[in-house]
């Protein structure tokens, strides 16, 4: 058994649907959530800027002693996660390869993938799916208004309901059997994007397929908690709104919402890195 917490980062609100599908398929395990809400959205940013924000949060929940790392973000899993599988000390997952798995068990020979344009843009679902079938059909489609919809609770009324049938119809004439929920905000609207696709097309959320996934590699490696569970939310800006849209993503009475400086902690990591190095403080030639 290993008491150690659970890690999990996202560039800001999204990723509770990961921590929620985390508990509800853990609830003995206890989280350490990071939503790093100074810098959101990770989505619009170069990939340079997303690995050195990515490596940052790594860091930071790796000396809080996690004994797994969650990406519950998509753009930093697409972008990321070679690189925080080299860097870190612990096992890192990120919610791209579990989607594309899932999609692959259930497709009939057309998947949709829907995200954030640096998502969309990296290809990293196209890329991994054409990598196991390469006869699939693979059609993409950015859908960055999900995302305050999402936030504001906005997820199954009027507007919802507009803003899917704009971003969505292209894709449900193209004729996708199978549609990746490629941004862990977009688990929330679920109800409106099903009604834009119809019964037919299979919805993978990508909260749940990682959930399971990190589920299995802890049961495999006799790595479960015994508990009790419990849940720490950090963020690197606001942490009263955070608070507040957390409770709606999780259903639950949220505890105190604790403040980060992630550039400070890198700092602070890079000098104490430097006196290990060097711990007489001499010049290094």
């Amino acid at each position: 058994m290993d008491q150690r917490p659970i890690g999990v980062f996202d560039s800001g609100i999204g990723g509770l649907t990961v921590l929620h599908a985390l508990m509800e398929r853990l609830p003995q395990e206890s989280f350490v959530y990071l939503g790093d809400t100074a810098r959101v959205p990770y989505g619009t940013k170069g990939v340079a800027t997303i690995r050195s924000f990515a490596l940052q949060a790594a860091r930071y929940l790796e000396a809080r002693g996690v004994k797994r790392l969650v990406i519950a973000c998509n753009t930093a899993s697409s972008h990321a996660i070679e690189l925080l599988e080299r860097e870190c000390k612990v096992p890192v997952e990120g919610v791209v390869v579990p989607g594309v798995e899932a999609a692959l068990r259930v497709t009939q020979g057309h998947v949709g993938v829907i995200g954030t344009p640096a998502t969309i843009a990296s290809d990293r679902y196209g890329e991994l799916l054409r990598a196991q079938r390469p006869e699939l059909i693979i059609d993409n489609q950015h859908c960055p208004l999900f995302v305050p919809l999402a936030e504001e609770g906005w997820v199954d009324d009027a507007i919802a309901l507009s803003v899917a049938e704009r971003y969505l119809s292209p894709l449900r004439r193209k004729g996708v059997d199978t549609l990746i929920l490629g941004c862990t905000h977009y688990p929330l609207l679920k109800g409106v994007i099903a009604k834009v696709m119809g019964p037919e097309v299979s919805l993978v959320d990508s909260a749940l397929v990682l959930a399971d996934s990190v589920a299995r590699d802890l049961e495999a490696t006799d790595a479960l908690s015994a508990g009790p569970g419990g849940f720490e939310l950090v963020v690197s800006d606001m942490p009263q709104r955070f608070a507040e849209i957390s409770r709606r993503f999780l259903d639950a009475v949220v505890p105190e919402v604790h403040l980060v400086d992630l550039d400070l902690e890198h700092a602070r990591e890079q000098e104490l890195e430097a006196r290990r190095e060097d711990p007489a403080g001499k010049e290094t030639p």
